[in-house]
């Protein structure tokens, strides 16, 4: 019988783009004390055996690394090229003064964003001698590639028109800025212990799950447990909002960690 995988996953960030509370807002959330309620741009660690992979690395990726010290990575997940899911690239330089180039996965339109962005860090001549390196790979979801190990598998969901990337690891799926699917897709995602999965606020969005969207597809999928991230303030309140959710769907929050 064949040794199931376990995974630690940490949520590094469990916000939307502009992160939880909004600068200048005078909504409810945002004047919470609660700690759950405190929300940083969406990305996750997630870990088996001695590895450690992030998807995305956006504008609070240095804070977010800091606060679970982590001391190393062996890689970094793309989803797509918004600046709230790449923004902290340049924050990786400890981990490359620690490993050399940190290797990247990414599809080829990302990649050429992120060479547009942070052509210094690309850069083959006169690289400054501190600048961030990186190893990219390029992935699409036609074709699943292996990560020490670990078969990853790739998976296209639409971002309103946008055509972005999710992942499964093992019985894992990590599905962020989601609004619709294919169903080739969806047959990626059979017998999932775990998804994670957008669940933006409670009114409709053009490039978002919002709640009841949410939960039609967490039905549709039968996974046994079901995390909704890339949350607004217009969500409501945490404590709140969670005693609304089936029994097996929960509220992420910014450091929670869970196992499958």
């Amino acid at each position: 019988m064949t040794k199931k995988t376990k995974f630690k996953i940490t949520f590094l960030g469990t916000g939307t783009s502009t992160g939880v509370p909004m600068l200048t807002s005078k909504h409810p959330v945002a004047q919470s004390n609660n700690p759950k309620d405190k929300r940083l741009r969406s990305s996750i660690l997630i870990s088996w055996d001695e590895f450690t992979y992030v998807i995305d690395c956006g504008p609070d990726f240095r804070q977010q690394m800091m606060r679970e010290q982590v001391e190393n990575i062996n890689g970094i997940l793309f989803t797509h090229e918004h600046a709230d899911h790449i923004a902290g690239l340049d924050e990786i330089r400890p981990y490359c003064f620690k490993i050399g180039p940190v290797p990247i996965y990414t599809s080829e339109r990302v990649l050429k964003v992120l060479q547009k962005r942070y052509d210094y860090i690309f850069a083959i001549e006169n690289r400054y001698p501190s600048a961030p390196s990186v190893k990219p790979t390029i992935i699409s979801h036609q074709d699943n590639f292996m990560l020490n190990g670990m078969e990853v598998i790739p998976i296209e969901v639409m971002h309103g028109k946008l055509p972005i990337l999710g992942y499964r690891f093992g019985n894992v799926a990590y599905l962020t800025d989601m609004k619709s699917m294919e169903d080739i897709e969806k047959e990626k995602l059979k017998d999932l212990d775990v998804l994670i999965v957008t669940g933006l606020r409670k009114e409709p969005h053009s490039t978002h799950f919002n709640i009841e969207e949410a939960l039609s597809f967490i039905e549709e999928i039968k996974p046994q447990r079901t995390y909704l991230t890339h949350i607004s303030e217009l969500l409501g309140l945490h404590d709140e909002v969670e005693k609304e959710l089936p029994e097996n769907v929960f509220l992420s929050y910014d450091g929670l960690v869970i196992e499958s």
